[in-house]
């Protein structure tokens, strides 16, 4: 429930910088065209009624929603990933220049000369300042009310271990979400909590009588849920909404859901985005879609490397090699061929000064076009242009013995680029923490951050790696 009141929010404050980009876009334009003219040197031009100019409202409002979808994708309405009033400011300021520079550059292959720079200038002053300022007010008031004690839910935490801590620490790093927790319930107190102790569960029902909680939130651990009929029983009786905290949740995916199967209740713990058959469907009409373009565009620079290759050293022009795949099926990966005919890959990973690659397949594998051929497996549907990295079957058989929940990435199709890659995970690296990023991916899939993925790999210098050329 909380993600989903904060997802209407983003939607509503989207919403509201839209309205005010367009209006800033109107407003430009009737400032440049009534009152900025008396100022030209050939005198005043004719003052223009801009509200009921057709193509200045198409402009404006396309213009706004460009420009908000841009803002969505950089995550400026995530308050998980970006929380400071100053570091949202400075990318809205850089998208918008980013977005005019764009649109100048669309008008410019266009030959559309007769635009207004003036225009331009005052609508990149008007836009940003107003929703720079919509966050300054918002900022204020939300400051100005939980001096005053509105707005906020408080809590009574019961349980005293590592749930409850995690719950603690949960609110420490997200204070927006206007909760506090004015006590907790435990069979000791716990020093390091840095909240007032009211003793046992024993006391919960004097607790709910005496003091006005908004919500109690249940963190007890494994040993402990035998209590949880009587916590309800209490909540239940004074009236007060529950929220809890399993202490499974370890094992949960992050948007666990939850099937009813006539009275037996199904928490679904390794069901991901991809289960439901729209997202599904989307997936891989963008990876058609995105394959045969990149095809396209690619082709010259694949057969330049082709070429190369095949003078570089005798030999194949495309390296196949077995990876796993979507459900931990077998399929056959292609590249260009970067090393020597008679040196075998094995089971491990190439090095820096690795012997086994010619000096070409050194060039290209350090700007990654030795992988290009893979978006021919992308249309053929043994990958996708984003997810998990595919690895050899030795691997697999390996790291699953060793790495929790390794397998999970093998329910999705794997990727030419991923969340793991565009962080600097790639080749011989930690694979725990690879693991941890490729099922954060997994479970946090979303358009827009395959859309983000995309665009950092190429314009995020992702293609380049850190070896030498030999």
């Amino acid at each position: 429930m909380l993600e989903k009141n904060q997802h209407y929010k983003s939607i509503l404050s989207a919403l509201l910088d839209a309205v005010l980009l367009f209006a800033g876009f109107l407003l430009a334009n009737y400032l440049r065209f009534n009152y900025v003219r008396y100022f030209e040197p050939g005198g005043a031009g004719p003052a223009l009624d801009v509200a009921r100019d057709p193509r200045n409202i198409l402009a404006g409002a396309l213009t706004a929603l460009l420009l908000v979808a841009a803002y969505w994708v950089a995550g400026i309405y995530s308050n998980a990933r970006l929380r400071g009033l100053a570091a949202r400011s400075t990318r809205i300021a850089v998208i918008n220049a980013g977005g005019l520079l764009f649109f100048v550059f669309v008008l410019y292959l266009l030959h559309l000369d007769d635009y207004s720079r003036v225009v331009l200038g005052l609508f990149y002053l008007l836009g940003t300042g107003a929703v720079v300022a919509k966050r300054v007010i918002r900022r204020w008031v939300d400051r100005a009310r939980r001096r005053k004690g509105l707005g906020l839910r408080h809590i009574l935490l019961v349980g005293g271990g590592k749930s409850a801590a995690l719950y603690l620490r949960a609110l420490e790093h997200n204070p927006y979400y206007g909760f506090v927790v004015d006590a907790y319930l435990a069979p000791v107190e716990e020093p390091g909590f840095g909240v007032a102790y009211r003793g046992g569960y024993e006391n919960l029902d004097r607790q709910l009588e005496g003091t006005a909680f908004d919500e109690v939130v249940v963190a007890l651990e494994a040993e402990e849920i035998q209590l949880l009929p009587r916590v309800f029983a209490a909540c239940d009786k004074h009236g007060t909404r529950i929220t809890m905290v399993p202490f499974y949740g370890d094992y949960l995916p992050a948007r666990p859901t939850i099937d009813v199967l006539d009275e037996c209740k199904l928490i679904n713990v390794r069901q991901t985005p991809f289960d439901n058959l729209l997202n599904a469907a989307v997936k891989r009409g963008l990876d058609i879609v995105g394959s045969l373009v990149l095809i396209v565009l690619t082709s010259p620079v694949m057969l330049a490397v082709a070429i190369g290759v095949k003078l570089s050293s005798p030999g194949p022009v495309i390296f196949k090699q077995e990876r796993i795949g979507l459900n931990k099926k077998p399929f056959m990966m292609y590249k260009f061929r970067s090393m020597r005919v008679n040196a075998s890959e094995g089971t491990g990973w190439s090095t820096d000064r690795d012997p086994r690659k010619t000096r070409f397949g050194s060039l290209i594998r350090k700007f990654s076009l030795d992988e290009l051929p893979q978006f021919f497996n992308v249309l053929k549907g043994d990958m996708s242009l984003v997810g998990p990295r595919p690895e050899v079957p030795f691997h697999v058989e390996h790291f699953k013995e060793e790495i929790p929940r390794y397998l999970v990435r093998q329910q999705v199709r794997p990727g030419c680029t991923g969340w793991a890659q565009i962080h600097g995970l790639r080749g011989d690296t930690d694979i725990a923490e690879r693991i941890r990023y490729d099922i954060w991916y997994i479970e946090n899939w979303t358009v827009a951050l395959d859309i983000k993925i995309i665009f950092r790999t190429v314009f995020g210098g992702k293609m380049i790696n850190s070896e030498k050329i030999q």
